[in-house]
C-alpha cells in the first residue's frame, strides 16, 4: 500500500485495464454487483473536503496521500444480489427473499475481491495505491455524489505514481503471521 504520491495524473488506459481485470474477480452467482466511482481533478479535492476537513490535515499522518491524483470509491449493491437470487436458476437457495436472506453479505465479500484484484492489476503497472476506509463524511460524499443509500462503501482507493521512500505505518512493523497458525489441517487445532 502506497501512502505517498506525487501529483502526476494516472494514465486512464491503464487505470480501465486495471478496472477489466478486476470484473474478473470471484461473483456469487456472477451477480457482479460492485461499482466504482471514479474521482480525478476537482472531485480529489472535493472528496477530501468532504472526509477530511481542513482543520484536521495539520496532525493528518500522511499528508503526502492527499497528492494523490485519482481516488476511487467502492461501492457493493445488495439489491443486486437479491434480485440475482431471486431468478429461476437461483431462486430455490431463498435468497432472493431480501438482505436478512444472506448468512454471508456476499455483495461485500464480491466487492472486496475485486478491489483486491484491482490492487494488484494497478501494482503490476507500476502505480500505488491505498484501499482504507472513509470514516467520516460519507454523507455528504454520497449527496454531492448523487450515489443512492442502498449502496454500501466499502472503501476509498487513492491511486497514483507513488513517491520513493515513503513511509510505513505502525501496522507494518507487525509480523505475519506463521502458516501453522493460520492453517488448519483436517480440524481447528
Amino acid at each position: 500500500m502506497s501512502r505517498a504520491f506525487d501529483s502526476r495524473p494516472v494514465d486512464g488506459q491503464l487505470l480501465e485495464q486495471a478496472v477489466d481485470l478486476a470484473t474478473r474477480a470471484p461473483s456469487a452467482g456472477k451477480t457482479q454487483g460492485w461499482h466504482l466511482v471514479l474521482l480525478e481533478g476537482d472531485d480529489v479535492a472535493a472528496f477530501w473536503s468532504d472526509t477530511l476537513p481542513m482543520e484536521r490535515r495539520s496532525t493528518f499522518a500522511w499528508p503526502a496521500l492527499l497528492q494523490a491524483p485519482t481516488i476511487v470509491l467502492a461501492f457493493a449493491d445488495p439489491e443486486m444480489y437479491v434480485d440475482r437470487y431471486a431468478e429461476s436458476d437461483k431462486r430455490s437457495t431463498g435468497l432472493g427473499e431480501g438482505v436478512d436472506a444472506w448468512p454471508v453479505p456476499y455483495w461485500t465479500v464480491d466487492t472486496s475481491f475485486a478491489v483486491m484484484t484491482l490492487l494488484l492489476a494497478l501494482t503490476d503497472v507500476g502505480l500505488g495505491a491505498l484501499f482504507f476506509a472513509v470514516f467520516s463524511g460519507e454523507a455528504t460524499l454520497r449527496t454531492r455524489l448523487g450515489v443512492p443509500q442502498h449502496m454500501q462503501l466499502v472503501g476509498a482507493i487513492a491511486i497514483g505514481h507513488p513517491l520513493g521512500d515513503e513511509p510505513r505505518g505502525r501496522s507494518a512493523q507487525r509480523p505475519r503471521r506463521p502458516v501453522e497458525d493460520v492453517l488448519h489441517r483436517s480440524r481447528w487445532r
